[in-house]
């Protein structure tokens, strides 16, 4: 039986930020809605209000691959089990409920270092804040002519 978008945000929530807190949670999954929800650029036309097209779209969250570099992910959505808060931290994104300092947000990863790059990926985003490990980014005008 395949996952209901709900549990695949949970699923994704836990996998990418389990680690960082509520906040850094919610703000993982602000992304994921916001590309389900933008109103242009390539993830408009992807997502088409798809949490499942978004989450799945290949090479964007190394959580929704079994394998990276042809080798077994370990860490993936499959294998996470989630709790109840990243069923209700889904919930809160889905209704529509962003935090402020990430309300734009398309882009996070982690740098695996103190600072976050300027531009993520390549021009297209620019740098918003960093929550715990990832730094998160805001599309600029050129993103929404992908």
């Amino acid at each position: 039986m395949a996952y209901s978008d709900r549990e695949l945000l949970a699923r994704l929530i836990e996998c990418e930020a389990g680690g960082e807190g509520d906040t850094g949670m919610k703000a993982v999954a602000g992304v994921v809605m916001n590309r389900v929800t933008v109103s242009g650029g390539e993830y408009a036309r992807l997502g088409k209000g798809s949490i499942r097209n978004i989450i799945f779209q290949p090479y964007q969250f190394v959580c929704a691959s079994e394998t990276e570099g042809g080798v077994y992910n370990p860490q993936n959505i499959y294998n996470m089990n989630p709790t109840q808060v990243h069923y209700d931290i889904a919930d809160w994104a889905i209704a529509g409920n962003r935090l402020p300092d990430v309300a734009d947000s398309l882009w996070f990863y982690n740098p695996f270092s103190a600072s976050c790059r300027a531009r993520f990926p390549s021009d297209v985003g620019y740098l918003q804040i960093k929550i715990g490990d990832h730094c998160f980014y805001n599309p600029t005008n050129a993103y929404y002519k992908t």
